[in-house]
């Protein structure tokens, strides 16, 4: 099945077809034809998720999906949030959010340094929305480790795997978990039995 998967991230790309297997072809906004920045103003993951498909769906009229994900840190009272990819502002790198991330955390000494990762997945199909919801507990590591997968894989330990962090277990052992490995193959279990 083919299906736009809103997204100009290779790295969630990749994790995307592998998640889904070979059942799906996912296809870029960009190769589409839609080379602008897709908007991202909601003030959740669910209405994030939302906006960015009905965009895509609104410019193509064919069925896509779309994710946003945060990490959640407890001792930073859930931030970065909504807000993970730009936490260290608008133009940074997710080197930068991480160094912004392990410098808040040490003005907290003490306490605990668990947190989750959440997404939520937007399946337009017909134009009707369908979501799909994840999470992933774990703790912040004191400093990165590891050299696989992207974003704050490097500083995020998943309680299945600890001490590991996400870029230091496969691949397939990182998508039997993620958060968005957890929507995505809800999501193909629905399209399996609805579609």
């Amino acid at each position: 099945m083919k299906i736009i998967f809103a997204t100009g991230n290779m790295g969630k790309l990749a994790e995307a077809s592998e998640i889904l297997g070979q059942g799906f072809e996912l296809v870029t906004p960009a190769q589409m034809g839609i080379t602008e920045e897709i908007p991202e103003t909601g003030d959740t993951l669910r209405a994030n998720s939302l906006q960015k498909a009905e965009y895509i769906y609104q410019k193509t009229g064919l069925d896509c999906f779309a994710d946003d994900s945060g990490l959640e840190v407890d001792a930073l009272g859930g931030a970065p949030g909504v807000y993970s990819a730009r936490y260290a502002g608008d133009q940074c790198s997710f080197d930068d959010n991480i160094e912004k991330l392990l410098g808040e955390l040490e003005k907290h000494p003490g306490e605990p340094r668990t947190a989750r990762f959440r997404t939520v997945v937007t399946l337009l199909t017909g134009g009707e929305p369908h979501f799909f919801d994840g999470v992933v507990e774990g703790k912040i590591a004191f400093e990165r480790s590891g050299t696989r997968g992207f974003g704050y894989d490097p500083i995020f330990v998943p309680d299945a795997f600890a001490p590991k962090t996400f870029s230091e277990i496969g691949v397939e052992e990182k998508n039997a978990i993620s958060h968005r490995g957890q929507c995505l193959r809800a999501m193909a279990a629905w399209m399996a039995e609805n579609l």
